[in-house]
């Protein structure tokens, strides 16, 4: 399960689009009879510019899928949070240091 390929917006004057952007997690593990948790799921994506962005789908009737610009630290957060990592950390920020705890 992963957000329409068509799936894109403009906000604040930029373009945040599925199709060009890299998926670097979601939430959608398959747990033996579906994706969904709690009727939505969340992904992370980076733009080909290094914007990041998430989408939300959502199985609620009154709610809408939507599209939403994080900064890079919310992003961060979220990717450490989100349990299906699509790449490694290295990968999804380049150029962020990490250090040894």
């Amino acid at each position: 399960m992963n957000p329409p390929e068509n799936m894109s917006e403009v906000i604040g004057g930029r373009r945040y689009s599925v199709k060009t952007a890299t998926l670097l997690a979601g939430d959608d593990f398959w747990d033996g009879s579906n994706f969904e948790r709690g009727g939505r799921n969340e992904f992370l994506y980076r733009s080909k510019n290094g914007g990041y962005f998430t989408v939300t789908l959502t199985r609620w009737t009154g709610e809408r899928d939507h599209l939403t610009p994080v900064s890079l630290q919310e992003a961060q957060e979220l990717w450490e949070r989100l349990s299906e990592r699509r790449v490694s950390f290295e990968k999804a920020f380049p150029g962020v240091k990490v250090e040894d705890a």
